[in-house]
């Protein structure tokens, strides 16, 4: 079992940064694909970025066209964690974020272990 906690959720103006983060316990995620998603009120939840196990593709990374260029997905293995840096946040930018691991190195869905999400809302 993965327990995963995210943190650094906030209010921000459009156009500001944050930086949210992913501790998981239970097990090393080292070699585990990682993702972030994201759900608005009233909308699917939708993935956001992720990133493949150290041993897997390279530990290469994906990002949906809707933050490409603006969000960047990264791990530090020693401390079992997982960031998301999002910039130029915009208010559609809005929503509670979720870290998500999976089984194997690869970072794509489905997921297999949630933690209970951050909330963002950017201001206009």
């Amino acid at each position: 079992q993965v327990q995963l906690v995210e943190s650094g959720g906030g209010l921000v103006q459009a156009g500001g940064s944050l930086r949210l983060s992913c501790a998981a316990s239970g097990r090393t995620i080292n070699t585990r694909g990682m993702g972030w998603f994201r759900q608005a009120p009233g909308k699917d939840r939708e993935f956001v970025a992720g990133i493949n196990g150290i041993n897997w593709n390279g530990g290469s990374t994906y990002y949906a066209d809707s933050v490409k260029g603006r969000f960047t997905i990264s791990r530090d293995n020693a401390k079992n964690m997982v960031y998301l840096e999002m910039n130029s946040l915009k208010p559609e930018d809005t929503a509670v974020y979720y870290c998500a691991a999976h089984w194997t190195g690869a970072a794509t869905p489905p997921f297999d272990y949630w933690g209970q999400g951050t909330q963002v809302t950017v201001s206009s």
